[in-house]
């Protein structure tokens, strides 16, 4: 039988891992399997109700039939494969080894505090696997390589804002047009410049947030993915909010 301060210790830890792995881009249902497995491991029973912004945790003490109730605010997260993959791991670990509240903390720091991948990094690959995008549509190899610095720019453009907290869909609209406007270049040579234009500012369009919104709706969580697939929407208007001022600018050329 657990104390109310052991029960709100544990609801604080769950509550703060959950959110973390929603605001990393974890679709609703593996973050709930997650936070039961790591309940159970603990011995309460963890229920968790998501919203876009903010999360409901309920943690039951399943022998005193005592409970403790927290909303807790979803935070803004860059999104990580490899660190979702590792926290999953750890729920799977706090079950199988039987690890203490303070053991399972621990690690869960030890995972948040590795070092993330190098910015400049993740710029080169982005704009490579952009330029791959406008090889893949048809377009020669001098569009591919204005592709490819236009994407470097529109890409360095969004860490910038980011940076700086700006709204996430000003940050969209914005790297959208300077990526395009960048890309705009290849109308001075003789090469596939429509399709160079075309593929500029794919690297904004939002693909986990509308995987995790279909999946959600699949799996029962409607609220959650409705609100994840509008997000992701709008985002997609604000690229085209951002490609189609740069065509208003340059349509003289384009005809």
């Amino acid at each position: 039988m657990k104390t109310q301060q052991e029960l709100c210790d544990i609801l604080g830890f769950i509550a703060e891992y959950a959110t973390y792995q929603l605001g990393s881009g974890v679709h609703t249902s593996r973050v709930i399997r997650n936070a039961q497995r790591i309940g159970e491991a603990l011995g309460v029973d963890v229920q968790l109700s998501s919203f876009q912004k903010s999360t409901i945790l309920t943690v039951l003490d399943t022998v005193s039939g005592e409970s403790a109730t927290r909303v807790v605010a979803i935070p803004s997260l860059p999104i990580s494969f490899e660190r979702n993959s590792d926290l999953s791991a750890l729920s799977w670990d706090a079950l199988d080894e039987g690890l203490s509240l303070d053991e399972i903390r621990s690690r869960y720091r030890t995972l948040v505090d590795k070092p993330r991948m190098d910015p400049i990094f993740t710029l080169v690959v982005v704009g490579l696997a952009n330029a791959s995008f406008c090889k893949l549509f048809g377009g020669d190899w001098t569009a591919v390589g204005i592709v490819f610095t236009a994407t470097l720019v529109g890409f360095a453009v969004k860490q910038r804002m980011q940076a700086h907290a700006v709204n996430h869909f000003l940050v969209f609209a914005c790297s959208a047009f300077v990526a395009s406007l960048c890309a705009t270049a290849a109308l001075r040579f003789d090469c596939t410049a429509e399709i160079a234009l075309a593929t500029s500012p794919l690297f904004l369009v939002p693909g986990v947030p509308l995987i995790n919104g279909v999946i959600d709706i699949m799996e029962g969580h409607v609220l959650m993915g409705g609100s994840r697939l509008v997000n992701a929407l709008l985002q997609i208007v604000c690229i085209a909010v951002g490609l189609s001022a740069t065509l208003l600018m340059v349509k003289d050329s384009l005809l």
